[in-house]
């Protein structure tokens, strides 16, 4: 459904403010799919994905869209083809001067549609995205969720194939952000809506996107399904984004501040244990201690589902004879799990 090849976007060209914003990005969404560009503020990922439609026109490279290239099209074509690609704001965009109905409506107008025909409209966007009551209300007497909602049916008013989200749930609390998620993907589910998110929070992410691409500088720098990324990251970058997402970053903060809890007596190992798929359910932890003779204290543990996939990690203690640590090392390699150790007694 989208295809970026090479974009390339600077802003202040030839002066001293010259700052490039995107530099030779590159990736494919499938039709469809629910696509995810993190990275964090000043990376480059808004202006990546303003370029999916136009608004910022890239420097060089080739912007397909359901199989044309947007960059080849004149001024009319564009706008037709933009009408295909609905797009929602971190801070909604709405006007305060009409109400719900009028807002939705917008888009329409211009479009050759009767009235009629645009408030039929507009009463299946308000009941699509759940705002039925809200009609005749103006923004200000909405909550959060409630304007993302109107958001989200203008940007669907027209039909679109595509929907371009940038930090939709940035200014959001944590419940509503679950709400709008869900939304979202039950409108890529009922409509077969190809959704794009851009957003900061590795949790939105992990909750709703199919693949992904890490931005750093105007770069990306990872790229891949969404398991893939949370189970083997091999950036720090990306490693930074999934702790945010997991207990287990606090096990530095508890070594940093010399935590009782993860004190260490001479020979003890503090280690890292992630899992992935069918080695999260084996008793591994239990046969190792059996098998080798060993200690194992886990301190933190963290499970977590991917693509309904099982991904865990654990924070233990081990303690046991060198020879036989080295052993149950390896044994647990073998059985696909990876080890991280962290500090030694």
């Amino acid at each position: 459904m989208i295809e970026l090849k090479n974009i390339s976007r600077t802003f202040g060209k030839n002066t001293n403010a010259e700052v490039k914003a995107v530099k030779n990005a590159s990736f494919t969404v499938e039709d469809g799919e629910i696509f995810g560009v993190i990275g964090y503020s000043g990376a480059g990922k808004s202006t990546l994905v303003r370029c999916i439609n136009l608004l910022e026109r890239p420097d060089s490279g080739e912007v397909w869209v359901d199989g044309r290239n947007l960059m080849e099209l004149g001024q009319r074509e564009l706008r037709q083809a933009r009408r295909k690609i609905g797009m929602i704001f971190q801070l909604f965009n709405l006007f305060p001067s009409r109400t719900v109905a009028g807002n939705i409506a917008y888009p329409l107008k211009y479009t050759g549609m009767s009235k009629e025909a645009i408030d039929r409209r507009v009463d299946e966007m308000l009941e699509l995205v759940g705002i039925e009551d809200k009609k005749n209300a103006y923004p200000s007497q909405l909550s959060g969720g409630q304007k993302q909602r109107v958001g989200i049916a203008r940007a669907l008013a027209s039909k679109p194939r595509i929907l371009l989200c940038d930090e939709a749930t940035s200014a959001l609390d944590p419940q509503t952000t679950r709400s709008i998620l869900a939304l979202l993907k039950d409108l890529n589910s009922r409509l077969g809506l190809t959704i794009v998110i851009i957003t900061h929070e590795m949790n939105v992410v992990k909750s709703i996107c199919t693949s992904a691409v890490v931005m750093d500088s105007g770069e990306i720098v990872e790229h891949g399904s969404v398991f893939d990324i949370f189970s083997n990251p091999r950036l720090p970058i990306t490693r930074d984004f999934i702790a945010t997402t997991s207990t287990l970053s606090k096990v530095h903060d508890l070594v940093s501040g010399k935590s009782p809890a993860v004190s260490l007596s001479p020979g003890q190992i503090l280690a890292k244990f992630s899992y992935t798929g069918k080695n999260t359910v084996k008793a591994l932890i239990s046969t190792a201690s059996i098998r080798f003779g060993l200690y194992i204290n886990i301190i933190l543990a963290d499970l977590d589902i991917i693509q309904d996939t099982p991904v865990g990690a654990l924070i233990n203690i081990i303690e046991g004879e060198r020879e036989a640590v080295g052993n149950a090392f390896a044994w647990f390699a073998e059985q696909g799990v990876k080890i991280e150790e962290i500090s030694h007694g």
